[in-house]
């Protein structure tokens, strides 16, 4: 099955957190949305025979593009490819762009999932986080879009300068009341380059406590567990039967066809698999969408194994042992060392022949990863 995601790059402001690739202000989204046809256009072989399973729309903020844009796409696009009759087809939106009427109209366009920016309902923390809704509006926003639509997804982050512990179970309870579908719970980081760097470089705000949010992280996935939610991948919890499909899906490799500026795609076919990423500029983008990649590049075996190995252990259902013994077969006693001490240390578990970290070792998934490549 192959999935495809759409950048739409245009937020109102950049959060002080956020290094995604975006562009502040909608001045060019017309000219943006003539670029995203003709390079949809120019791809359309790429797709082949095989359905789309999934749709995502992702920046940005790509609600702000409205039903008459996200329209013109979904017209082209279904027209030439063949979508799946039960495709997830999801829509990013923040809070205070949320108009009633107008979500209802991305509903009838086939839009079937919303992916809300929530990230807080503290007030506190919205305004560290420099997000512009209110708590009341998430809420409100929340039933609305629940009314509507019939799967949900919010996003929590946790760690904000001088949060505590009784803010952060408050967000908890307050994301778990609404009963979304979908909860994905981030931990702040400090990316180069952002506003929030800045900021702690000149002593204006503390950086994340990292033990708070290791704490705080386990509380997530306590709470989310006892009320149903499946802990399907490090950062990500859903009910039964509601895990992101395009994000499962690229998290398991399979083929992915990424459109607009800085997005990636991974295709595979009898040459093997290949991978290309978009530019990350917008004029350039705008001015030659036919040429809008930085071209393809053919994966190495030992490529595609650290990849695997790498997205695998993300998830919930983690690795296949059989898997990891094929890759380090010639080092099968270091193999079983490793995975033993990991496995005393309670950062991973095997079980029904499959390599799982728990809950406490995605804390430290990093390492146990670069640990467990290919060498």
């Amino acid at each position: 099955m192959a999935h495809c995601y759409v950048h739409i790059p245009f937020c109102r402001e950049r959060c002080p957190y956020c290094d995604f690739f975006l562009v502040p202000g909608t001045r060019l989204m017309e000219p943006f949305f003539d670029a995203l046809l003709q390079e949809t256009e120019a791809r359309l072989c790429e797709f082949g025979s095989e359905p789309v399973g999934s749709i995502h729309f992702g920046g940005g903020t790509p609600s702000l593009a409205g039903p008459r844009r996200i329209g013109r796409w979904l017209a082209l696009f279904s027209d030439r490819v063949e979508i799946k009759g039960d495709a997830e087809i999801t829509l990013e939106a923040n809070p205070e762009d949320c108009r009633k009427h107008v979500m209802g109209e991305f509903r009838t366009l086939g839009i079937n999932r919303v992916s809300l920016g929530v990230q807080s309902f503290s007030g506190r923390k919205l305004e560290r986080l420099g997000r512009k809704h209110t708590p009341d509006e998430a809420c409100q926003v929340m039933q609305e879009m629940l009314g509507l639509f019939g799967n949900v997804s919010l996003d929590l982050i946790c760690g904000v300068p001088d949060e505590d512990m009784d803010e952060w179970h408050a967000d908890l309870e307050a994301a778990i009341s609404l009963q979304p579908h979908h909860i994905s719970v981030y931990m702040l980081t400090v990316e180069a380059g952002t506003k929030l760097q800045r900021e702690i470089h000149w002593g204006r705000c503390t950086g994340p406590d990292e033990g708070f949010q290791a704490e705080a992280y386990l509380l997530a996935v306590e709470r989310l567990t006892q009320e149903g939610f499946m802990h399907y991948e490090v950062s990500n919890f859903a009910r039964p039967g509601y895990f992101s499909r395009y994000n499962s899906g690229s998290w398991r490799r399979e083929p992915y066809i990424g459109l607009g500026p800085s997005a990636h795609t991974l295709l595979k076919d009898g040459s093997g698999e290949r991978r290309k990423a978009n530019v990350a500029s917008l004029v350039r983008y705008i001015s030659a969408p036919h040429d809008a990649s930085t071209g393809y590049e053919l994966l190495t075996p030992e490529e595609r194994q650290t990849e695997e190995v790498f997205l695998s252990l993300r998830l919930g259902e983690g690795i296949a042992l059989q898997q990891l013994q094929v890759i380090h077969r010639q080092r099968a006693q270091w193999l079983e060392g490793m995975l033993e001490k990991f496995m005393l240390e309670g950062f991973l578990e095997i079980r029904r022949g499959r390599v799982r970290l728990t809950p406490r070792g995605f804390l430290f998934s990093d390492h146990i990863t670069q640990t467990l490549l290919p060498s």
